[in-house]
């Protein structure tokens, strides 16, 4: 069994792998308190003292409004810390697995994005998570880098927990309609990169850049409408109705940050190389209310998200 460290476990896709990698190798798990990322000397003592024969760094600068105002900063987590894995991974000859975004688009085309598409980021954010995917291939190292879109699940900041938090408290609620993408559990992303490290140990599935995500898609109000109206047909008392979810455009929202009005991404690569078709992101998000219901209401969900 390969060591595996696993940066970044208090995340979404963090806390998911941790379920799921186990299966896989023998996993040391890290989170921010353990770990900085900014922190280039901690970081290369780390990666010494544990010599890893997998990375697997899902820690990652994700505040897209706050990257605006601190460029540095993110790019320090998203792009500068990237480099430093890769270039250890490329001299040990470990193997890197890291996730990226829908956000390295700009959102032009009418079609989902394919990996040959020509990223072209239209915020802070999406750069720097470029960034950090070109550090990987400058690097030479063996990388699976996997671009993931709207990630959501019960723990951390994500759409779905913000909007069934809001549902609580407000009786009408605005929400873009002009921006479209995939919600994609956090458990897909783990569950896909289990899948890669068994098929890549088993010469099955080549490194490289993939796209994962549910299938299907939808824009942010039509999920709003579905989470609310999927929560209350599962007795969560919410003080919102969908018919009150207003679709609202990006300008009329006005973000600090920029968003790409098409955030679809083409899963076919990877679906055919690894030989797994997801379910529709409607399946994902039931299963994320049935878990909900029967975990009695999560004592931390309804909270600040």
């Amino acid at each position: 069994m390969p060591n595996i460290l696993l940066l970044g476990k208090d995340g979404q896709v963090g806390r998911a792998l941790q379920a799921v990698l186990p299966a896989v190798g023998d996993v040391t798990a890290l989170g921010r308190d353990a770990l900085d990322l900014r922190d280039h000397v901690a970081v290369i003592a780390t990666l010494n003292a544990k010599r890893p024969d997998i990375i697997v760094n899902a820690a990652a600068w994700t505040a897209v409004d706050q990257a605006e105002h601190e460029p540095d900063a993110a790019a320090a987590v998203n792009a500068l810390a990237v480099a430093t894995l890769a270039q250890h991974a490329a001299a040990s000859g470990a193997l890197l697995i890291h996730y990226s975004t829908d956000y390295v688009f700009d959102g032009a085309l009418a079609r989902p994005y394919t990996e040959a598409d020509a990223p072209n980021p239209i915020n802070v954010y999406g750069a720097t998570k470029l960034a950090g995917e070109r550090a990987i291939a400058a690097s030479g190292c063996e990388a699976f880098v996997l671009r993931c879109s709207w990630i959501h699940s019960l723990h951390g900041r994500n759409f779905f927990r913000t909007i069934l938090n809001l549902a609580r408290t407000r009786e009408t609620l605005n929400v873009v309609a002009d921006q479209h993408g995939t919600p994609t559990p956090a458990s897909l992303v783990a569950q896909t990169t289990a899948l890669c490290i068994a098929r890549h140990r088993q010469q099955a599935l080549p490194a490289g850049l993939y796209h994962v995500a549910a299938a299907g898609s939808t824009n942010w109000h039509h999920y709003a409408q579905y989470l609310v109206a999927g929560a209350i047909a599962r007795g969560i008392n919410l003080n919102l109705e969908p018919a009150r979810i207003t679709a609202v455009t990006s300008v009329d929202y006005a973000a600090p940050a920029a968003r790409p009005r098409n955030s679809r991404l083409d899963t076919t690569a990877l679906t055919v190389a690894a030989d797994f078709a997801p379910a529709a992101w409607t399946t994902y998000v039931d299963q994320s209310l049935d878990e909900l219901v029967a975990s009695g209401g999560a004592a931390d969900f309804f909270s600040k998200a």
